[in-house]
């Protein structure tokens, strides 16, 4: 028989059995019995719904216009707890997913200077509006919201970027990564500002990056403190890189009038990486090899090693050749 008709067979043997044992008595009552409770735990739950309940929920609060130059005695409450009644029924539209608008306590309504005051009959105005005509407002708490402020001090400080950039290969950072604003106002007391020196961006990770990333990033929060504004727009430039070529002359500075210096050789290879973008733009007035005439005065060996002293923005040099060179000290009288 081949595996077809061994599967049909089965199926068949399967569907059969099955058949026999909804059949028996056993079943039968069992299911009926089973009807019987689902039948009676309805007629219970809609009963239950019948009666009335208390129970509890919360409405959000959200403060506005509320400047940063402002510091709180105590944390002001971010709901409202409220306690109410009514049939089961209608509780459940609170319970399932029934939201509230939140209670908004603004800073330019405040009448006194130096507190941020939402009087018991505000609060119990915008819960009623929320409710359903039927449910009972049985009480909330707070009852009221009255709390004192007072003015902080305010410094300038720039802004750090805080990660790590990691870029595909053949591409680098081609520059220094730009952060607008520069500076933010930091509000806090004197105490805290005085150990500031500057704020940081939330650490950020960037992997094989192979273009230029832009992105407004957070700052990281420091206790007691208020920032204006709260996040900055942060750019890394991130470009292709090839390989370039330049001659460049040494040059000696401070020569005495009456010593002429021969250098061998006297223009030099560097060899670097410059963005794709400012090849043709990078030329060897752009680099500087510059050496001290003391330097050469107080040498022994006639042969003194070169570093670069000058070189663009954004450009990794590998190496120069040669690295050394030799020179001569004549004097002409």
């Amino acid at each position: 028989m081949s595996r077809l008709g061994t599967f049909k067979q089965s199926f068949k043997s399967a569907r059969t059995e099955i058949k026999a044992f909804l059949r028996r008595q056993e079943w039968k009552e069992a299911l009926i019995f089973l009807c019987f409770v689902l039948l009676a735990f309805g007629f219970w739950l809609m009963q239950s719904l019948q009666q009335a309940y208390e129970i509890e929920i919360q409405v959000p609060v959200k403060y506005k216009n509320i400047p940063p130059d402002i510091a709180f005695t105590q944390t002001p409450p971010d709901v409202i707890s409220v306690k109410v009644k009514d049939k089961g029924s209608v509780l459940l539209n609170y319970s399932l997913g029934r939201s509230f608008s939140p209670l908004e306590a603004d800073m330019k309504a405040q009448q006194q200077a130096g507190r941020l005051a939402v009087s018991q009959a505000e609060i119990e105005s915008c819960i009623k509006k929320q409710l359903i005509a039927t449910t009972s407002l049985i009480q909330f708490e707070p009852q009221a919201i009255d709390i004192s402020y007072s003015k902080r001090a305010q410094k300038e400080l720039p802004v750090v970027f805080n990660g790590s950039v990691q870029t595909a290969p053949g591409v680098k950072i081609a520059g220094e990564i730009s952060i607008r604003p520069q500076t933010i106002q930091v509000y806090a007391n004197n105490l805290i500002l005085d150990t500031l020196r500057n704020v940081q961006t939330v650490f950020t990770e960037i992997k094989k990056s192979n273009k230029t990333i832009q992105r407004t990033l957070q700052l990281q929060p420091i206790p007691g403190t208020t920032f204006e504004p709260t996040s900055v727009s942060v750019t890394i430039p991130i470009e292709a890189y090839t390989d370039k070529t330049v001659e460049v002359p040494v040059v000696c500075t401070d020569v005495p009038p009456h010593y002429t210096i021969r250098m061998f050789p006297s223009v030099v290879k560097v060899s670097c990486s410059v963005p794709l973008s400012r090849f043709k733009q990078i030329s060897a007035n752009d680099f500087e090899i510059r050496i001290h005439f003391s330097d050469l005065e107080q040498n022994v060996t006639g042969t003194i090693p070169l570093h670069l002293n000058r070189k663009p923005e954004g450009v990794d040099v590998a190496h120069i050749t040669p690295d050394k060179i030799e020179f001569i000290l004549e004097q002409t009288h």
